[in-house]
């Protein structure tokens, strides 16, 4: 769809006069705040502790799914491990963690512990080279803490088989980074007529558009709106994961961009986008706070049992998020232990009552928590 004689919002003549209709958006900022504050208003009585729980599972989702979003798959445990300890939060053994996992981290808790800071090209530098430690995408070099040269072409967004490729989008030029990025910056760190959250909405499209880096440029779209987001909420403790969502909605997100980089400047319809998908993080969130409370009341129940290292570490394991089913063979093996061990370790809790055997068991015999 072309929109006169241009064919992406940046080359209309009135770039970037950003537009919407404020009534069409209401209802949708509405519920938004009525679930935060419902969100919110159940943390504050749950105390200190399931806070800092409840926040660690949202971070660690929102730094898996950011990456997941562009087809990269980090490892759980690591993420949660190296959030966990620039946290301080106590979580038993932590996992090794490398320097690619470290660099997501990074950038996305500096976006949201720190979210009062400004927002400039340094810091949008550091982002990215965190993101590329090796300055290394895949296997192809990039310019890491710089905008791009488009020394290779002009900066495109294409899916299909070499050959028969489709374009869905063709960023601004290089030429013009310098003075878009200023533009960009300067309004992200002053104050603006919009409401706090429409600022993260149009902050996290302008971004994307602009498409400044080689590489990254989505998960540091994602990071900016997450930082316009903290500051909405009041808070640099993140409780919801709006990344994690829009993974679930991934073909959704990429239609809704493709569509509004390629029509007109009237950006109501990404707006709604953004705001339902935003209501709908945070109505899941409550799932991630109810399965923090069953975790904290299971441990209540079990607190004067004996219970070995493995089987507390095992236990843990399948509350935070468990890969598949629980069979004798995956315990000795995430425990380190012998078959005969792990039988004798799961036999145990099955006794007890924190284990049963899973009626979906298939071929191997599986466990599942008693909750």
């Amino acid at each position: 769809m072309e929109s006169g004689d241009w064919t992406y919002i940046w080359q209309d003549p009135a770039w970037p006069e950003w537009r919407y209709d404020l009534s069409r958006v209401t209802s949708a900022l509405t519920d938004v705040a009525q679930a935060q504050g419902l969100l919110l208003g159940r943390l504050a009585d749950v105390g200190v502790a399931l806070r800092d729980q409840a926040s660690l599972a949202a971070l660690t989702e929102d730094v898996l799914k950011t990456s997941e979003i562009e087809g990269e798959q980090l490892n759980a445990q690591s993420v949660r491990s190296s959030i966990a300890r620039r946290l301080g939060v106590n979580i038993g053994a932590l996992a090794p963690v490398d320097r690619h996992v470290e660099g997501v981290v990074e950038m996305v808790l500096d976006a949201t512990i720190n979210c009062a800071g400004l927002i400039t090209a340094d810091r949008l530098f550091a982002w990215h080279a965190a993101l590329f430690p090796t300055g290394y995408s895949g296997t192809s070099r990039i310019e890491v803490g710089v905008w791009r040269d488009d020394a290779n072409g002009p900066m495109q967004v294409v899916s299909g088989p070499i050959g028969r490729q489709r374009v869905h989008f063709e960023a601004p030029p290089a030429s013009r980074l310098n003075d878009e990025m200023a533009r960009f910056l300067n309004w992200i760190n002053n104050d603006s007529d919009q409401p706090a959250l429409i600022k993260a909405g149009l902050a996290h499209l302008w971004f994307a558009t602009l498409h400044p880096f080689d590489d990254g440029n989505g998960r540091i779209a994602r990071a900016i709106g997450d930082l316009l987001l903290a500051r909405a909420d009041g808070s640099p403790q993140r409780f919801y994961s709006l990344s994690a969502q829009i993974q679930r909605e991934r073909s959704a997100y990429y239609d809704v961009l493709e569509r509004t980089q390629k029509g007109s400047l009237d950006i109501t319809e990404w707006l709604l986008w953004f705001l339902e998908t935003l209501n709908r993080a945070v109505g899941n969130a409550q799932q991630t706070v109810d399965a923090i409370l069953a975790k904290t009341r299971f441990w209540q129940r079990w607190a004067g049992t004996p219970l070995n290292e493995r089987q507390v570490k095992l236990l843990n394991q399948l509350f935070d998020g468990f890969e598949g089913k629980l069979t004798s063979s995956k315990w000795a093996a995430i425990a380190d232990c012998s078959q005969d061990t792990a039988l004798r370790d799961i036999g145990e809790l099955v006794a007890l009552g924190a284990l049963r055997k899973s009626a979906a068991s298939g071929r191997s015999t599986a466990y599942e928590l008693i909750n």
